[in-house]
């Protein structure tokens, strides 16, 4: 991945935004995880003129607060790579579930069944609405204590821990397959059975229900609101943000993208930490006067 320091490539549409959807690691926020005043700036300026942003993302709801303070009006953001749309207006650990996605238990066991024998030595985590369980040799990957240790199939099992809630996604981590490899190994393997991408530099897939995935999502909300995907502006990084990338009306990579986010946008903008989302909000702000 590479960054870009010049001025973004900007793609000619006569639509008027309506929306901004926007990633948030690698994409909006800086690498040390914060939002810079440029970008705070930018994303106001865009609500007032009308224009609503909603932040989409692969994170859980409970990793939201660094944003939660940005939301403005609607107060929703979708998770989980398109399994939750999140209502984050009673701010942290206060958050409501809009609409779930959930994936089926039967088949995220089949996905742990199928991937474990194409790629063995692959473990588990199991992400739900309010709860975070892993297999015993499942790293300490996400700087949390998670509710249970256990083998995959007993925290999928109908009667196994957190039964009563769904299942937004699981994890799957290699500790030796290149990311990429693992991802197009995964996909092949697993098949419709659920929805495979990543977003982490490491080896560790997200497996989300089928047809889940960003651009779903944001497909529905925008349905909700009248909006057409041509009056979508999206800003994305990595695998996951492919979809949401292709399904925008105009779409940006970031300088620090990965080569298969930079094939599905329709222009480029500079770094994460470059302020690339502003610096392209400031200009179409700046086109509509």
């Amino acid at each position: 991945m590479t960054s870009a320091t010049r001025e973004p490539e900007t793609p000619s549409s006569t639509v008027p935004p309506r929306l901004i959807a926007t990633d948030l690691d690698g994409t909006l926020l800086r690498d040390d995880k914060s939002l810079s005043p440029r970008t705070v700036a930018a994303l106001a300026a865009a609500e007032d003129a009308g224009i609503e942003v909603f932040f989409v993302t692969g994170r859980p709801a409970r990793w939201m607060d660094v944003v939660s303070e940005h939301v403005h009006g609607h107060g929703l953001a979708i998770c989980g790579n398109g399994a939750a749309v999140v209502d984050l207006h009673g701010g942290a650990g206060a958050h409501r579930f809009v609409k779930v996605r959930a994936l089926a238990r039967e088949n995220a066991v089949d996905a742990v069944h199928l991937l474990r024998d194409a790629a063995p030595g692959t473990v588990y985590a199991v992400e739900q609405t309010y709860g975070f369980y892993q297999e015993p040799a499942y790293p300490e990957l996400h700087m949390e204590i998670p509710d249970l240790r256990a083998p995959a199939e007993e925290l999928l099992a109908p009667d196994g821990p957190g039964a009563k809630e769904p299942v937004l996604k699981i994890l799957a981590f290699h500790p030796e397959l290149d990311p990429d490899a693992f991802l197009g190994l995964a996909r092949l393997a697993v098949g419709d059975r659920a929805t495979i991408t990543r977003s982490s530099p490491s080896a560790l897939l997200e497996i989300s229900g089928p047809g889940v995935s960003k651009a779903s999502t944001l497909a529905l909300c925008c349905a909700e609101r009248g909006i057409s995907h041509e009056e979508v502006i999206a800003f994305g990084d990595m695998p996951n943000d492919v979809e949401m990338l292709t399904w925008a009306g105009r779409s940006y990579a970031m300088g620090n993208a990965h080569p298969a986010a930079i094939a599905a946008a329709s222009g480029r903008t500079v770094a994460n930490n470059e302020d690339g989302v502003a610096v392209v909000i400031e200009r179409v702000l700046a086109q509509r006067w």
